[in-house]
């Protein structure tokens, strides 16, 4: 008798479905902003079906996430997500823009499952007394970092779930034939079960990246921060597919494409300028 690894039985395979990491109990510890930049850049950055939303509005989310696989067994990671303010027949979320996180198994499964845009990075959470600092680094650059001081509770619920989109796609075969197949509109959906929320006083920082060009979204001013502990679950569905057009202009940003030049845009503060 000789074992084959790359084959499971359907028994298995009912099994390690019931034992995916992103539903098992975790701890979730979150350092979570929202931030205002200028009100061209949401419109430009959200593919068709999305409609921007009223405010011009960036969420920033650095977690560390312990996921309790056993009482004895845990596995721990860092993730960040940068999301687009936007709405999708009538349901408010975020075009997620953005996620680096630490672990080859989660940027796999998260960027065939759900189409979120993940990649490998190296993320790093710094307390000290209240004081707390988050970043995400790739390729030698932290071009993403949140920091601040951690103050009250926060009057905001605990319990409450959050809607983010990303599209599904896989790119053709064919070199310039763009898609195999219509790419699929997903909505996540993170249930969130806090024991605790605290407001931050603090800053968002963006650092210059070819490979990570958030710095072309800029601060114009922090709304709010906030310290979260508690759980999380996550899942999502499919609501409908779109043509591959409307999504080929932002197909680079999953990929470290470094070639494209961008657009140009008409800022309201660069007004009169």
């Amino acid at each position: 008798m000789a074992r084959l690894r790359y084959v499971r039985s359907l028994d298995q395979v009912k099994k390690a479905a019931e034992a995916n990491p992103e539903f098992m109990r975790n701890t979730v510890r979150s350092l979570r902003a929202w931030y205002e930049t200028d009100p061209a850049i949401p419109a430009a950055l959200l593919p068709r079906s999305l409609v921007p939303a009223a405010r011009p509005e960036i969420f920033v989310q650095f977690a560390h996430v312990t996921m309790h696989v056993s009482p004895t067994n845990t596995i721990a990671i860092g993730a960040a997500t940068v999301g687009v303010g936007c709405s999708y027949d009538g349901v408010d979320g975020w075009y997620v823009l953005a996620m680096p996180m630490e672990g080859e198994s989660v940027v796999i499964g998260g960027r065939e499952t759900y189409g979120e845009p993940k990649k490998l990075a190296k993320v790093d959470f710094q307390f000290d007394g209240e004081a707390i600092r988050a970043s995400a680094t790739r390729r030698d650059v932290a071009f993403l970092e949140l920091a601040g001081r951690i103050g009250a509770p926060s009057s905001r619920p605990l319990q409450f779930t959050e809607y983010l989109y990303c599209f599904k796609a896989l790119p053709s075969c064919v070199k310039g034939e763009g898609f195999d197949g219509d790419p699929l509109l997903v909505r996540l959906e993170w249930k969130r079960d806090y024991s605790e929320r605290r407001e931050v006083e603090g800053q968002v920082v963006l650092r210059e990246s070819a490979w990570d060009p958030l710095a072309d979204v800029p601060v114009r001013r922090v709304a709010r921060m906030e310290y979260a502990i508690g759980a999380s679950q996550t899942n999502g569905r499919v609501l409908r597919s779109v043509p591959g057009e409307w999504l080929l202009p932002y197909l680079h940003q999953r990929y470290d494409d470094t070639s494209c030049e961008g657009i140009e845009l008409e800022l309201a503060g660069a007004a009169g300028a």
